[in-house]
């Protein structure tokens, strides 16, 4: 019973470290197993079958008059089954994808307000809407725009700044 709880907790470390030090140990072998098995073979993937194997033994051990070799087939099937867990989990998480980072082309047409007032020779600040979110940007115009005054953004200057033009309605 002693060697299923240690290979269920050597499991549980194992995970720990597969979580903590999250891509090293595949860096370490220089990607001698990347596609190998479609990462069957990673190491959340064997830590859950190791842990298992390991508790799921000691369960079937400690609560059936059974011996070691139910014990030990009863572990490898929970272990299987949560390795097999692990590996669509990890797969269905690597394939969940993010909107595009917006880019600076992106804010061309976009309508804001002036929060400080746009001299015609500096900069002034407007409040943008960037994926849904505000976003405060320095900005420039031909012309002098007061404050509180909406504009359109004609260009980007930077990644942090805009050219706008006061809207005429």
């Amino acid at each position: 019973m002693d060697v299923f709880l240690g290979l269920g907790i050597a499991g549980v470390v194992l995970l720990a470290v597969a979580l903590i030090f999250d891509g090293i140990f595949e860096g370490l072998f220089g990607g001698v197993l990347d596609g190998l098995f479609a990462g069957l073979l990673s190491l959340p993937v064997v830590a859950g079958f190791v842990a298992m194997l390991g508790f799921g033994g000691a369960i079937v051990l400690g609560t059936t008059g059974l011996g070691v070799g139910p014990a030990i087939a009863a572990g490898a099937v929970a272990g299987a089954v949560t390795g097999w867990l692990a590996w669509k989990l990890s797969r269905v998480l690597m394939r969940d994808q993010t909107d595009a980072t917006p880019r600076g082309a992106d804010l061309l047409g976009t309508s804001g307000s002036v929060i400080t007032a746009i001299p015609a020779d500096g900069y002034g600040e407007v409040m943008l809407r960037v994926a849904g979110q505000p976003v405060k940007f320095s900005a420039r115009s031909a012309v002098p725009v007061a404050r509180g005054a909406e504009v359109w953004v004609e260009s980007t200057l930077s990644s942090t700044s805009v050219g706008v033009r006061p809207v005429e309605r």
